[in-house]
């Protein structure tokens, strides 16, 4: 238990009750969701062991939170409906007290007051109704409207409805795309919605904008419009800032690499600098390793160009060669470039 929650509280600064629960492998992250979004009535139901041993785990996690000096703070855990946010049950009895006793999170002390502030008010707000982007032709589940491919549908406790009987008719599409517009006509809206997409090939949901209410919108595509310049100004300034950033770390990466590997021509060092560092691409490079320039995080970037630049290891994976074997095909070869590099005399 302990282990559990000193591993929230490191990763997040507060720990619920939930984050013990699933660091101690009591309770699922799948059936957490589930009992978000209404498909659980209550969240006991699906934690693992009797009440005795539940009563006497959160006891034991309560008694540690008072001994680290932990800050209590009252949560509520709601769930948006079509009629209003509901509150979600965590016990079978719904007793005020145990529901308190689960509710409560518990922030570090090292908090400032307004981060602490912060953090309560957003622990606090119930997260935004999602809404599906049909794949397929469907059905609403109340009104048995045809919803075709592309239509838009809101799941309420496994029942499709459509947009009038989920009473988000009313609701103004706006695209992912323009961050300033998403944010301001989130922020005017009284009512928003998350729109998702199932990526088959990501096999994953991803965003693909918000439902707003059109005066929201209107609002914030005024404003937009007004500071148009102001705002494309900043991007440039912020871009030339990146580009630099990009150029300074590439060429301390550079220098690093001919130190760590005196063999390696000064061109390819740069060419390898380049590549590992190259902003949004993933690679080790823009890791925190990477940037402080750790000789482990530079050497597998070493290590990937010698397996691309001067093996057949591509064309081994272009033939249908399963990588790991690909990459075992290539090794000796690899580490003898590497260990010429790295000793040249």
């Amino acid at each position: 238990m302990i282990r559990a929650a000193e591993a929230a509280l490191a990763r997040r600064q507060y720990v619920s009750a939930i984050d013990v629960l699933t660091g101690m492998g009591l309770l699922t992250p799948s059936h957490v969701e589930s009992w978000r979004k209404g498909r659980i009535d209550f969240l006991e139901r699906v934690i693992h062991g009797n009440l005795k041993k539940i009563s006497a785990s959160m006891a034991t996690f309560r008694r540690w939170a008072r001994e680290k000096g932990l800050q209590p703070s009252e949560t509520r855990y709601v769930r948006k409906t079509r009629v209003g946010s509901v509150d979600l049950q965590f016990s079978k009895s719904g007793n005020p007290g145990i529901e308190k006793l689960y509710r409560t999170h518990y922030i570090s002390p090292a908090l400032s007051e307004r981060k602490r502030m912060q953090l309560v008010e957003k622990l606090n707000q119930a997260k935004k109704p999602v809404v599906f982007e049909v794949l397929r032709d469907s059905q609403c589940s109340e009104c048995g409207v045809e919803l075709p491919q592309g239509s838009f549908l809101f799941l309420e406790v496994e029942q499709a409805l459509c947009l009038a009987c989920a009473r988000m008719n009313d609701l103004e599409y706006l695209p992912a795309g323009n961050h300033a517009l998403t944010r301001r006509a989130a922020k005017y809206s009284g009512r928003t919605a998350v729109v998702v997409r199932f990526s088959r090939l990501r096999e994953r949901y991803e965003r693909q904008g918000i439902l707003v209410e059109p005066a929201a919108l209107e609002k914030a595509e005024d404003e937009c419009a007004l500071d148009a310049d102001e705002r494309a100004h900043e991007r440039s300034v912020r871009a030339a800032a990146a580009l630099e950033q990009d150029r300074h770390l590439a060429a301390r990466m550079t220098g690093q690499i001919m130190k760590l590997f005196p063999g390696c021509s000064l061109e390819e060092a740069a060419a390898i600098g380049r590549h590992t560092s190259a902003r949004g691409s993933g690679r080790m490079g823009r890791t925190a390793a990477g940037r402080n320039l750790d000789e482990q995080a530079l050497t597998l970037s070493v290590t990937a160009a010698i397996r691309h630049r001067h093996t057949n290891y591509d064309s081994l994976l272009a033939s249908g060669l399963d990588r790991v074997l690909a990459r075992h095909e290539v090794a000796d070869r690899v580490q003898g470039i590497l260990q010429g590099w790295r000793n040249p005399n």
